[in-house]
């Protein structure tokens, strides 16, 4: 698979019954990202960051059960940092710069280089990517 088409992969949870008829076992299945808008947060979050992130973020989508590290609960990000959104570390995970254990791993995907690419390199663009979904993260807090 070319470095391309793999940057261009997203997960999505499908069952799969094995050849015994056994119980259905949760896979992770590589389908290409559709390109979102740039102007919305929340379109993005639904498309890229849903499925394993859940729904309302905290970290029980579909695919969840399926991945080897448990999606972070995007919801208490500000709790967990003093009750202000860590809006550079937010960008940092998405981006890859983070280097934390998932982003970028086999199981998740660099976003940055995703959204570099359905912006066709313009940079102003990917910014907006960027900011917009951070933003809609922030928005997800809760205090409880």
């Amino acid at each position: 698979m070319s470095i391309i088409r793999r940057l261009f992969s997203l997960f999505v949870l499908f069952l799969s019954l094995n050849a015994l008829g056994e119980s259905p076992q949760k896979q992770i299945k590589y389908v290409p990202a559709k390109p979102t808008s740039p102007a919305s947060g929340q379109e993005m979050y639904t498309a890229y960051c849903a499925a394993c992130h859940g729904r309302e973020g905290r970290g029980n989508g579909p695919a969840a059960e399926a991945l080897k590290v448990a999606p972070t609960d995007l919801t208490i990000l500000a709790r967990r940092n003093g009750n202000r959104y860590p809006y550079d570390h937010v960008m940092s995970a998405i981006t890859g710069d983070a280097h934390l254990p998932v982003h970028g791993s086999k199981e998740m995907p660099v976003w940055g280089g995703l959204f570099w690419g359905m912006s066709q390199g313009h940079p102003s663009e990917v910014q907006q990517r960027l900011s917009n979904l951070s933003k809609h993260i922030e928005s997800m807090q809760r205090n409880n």
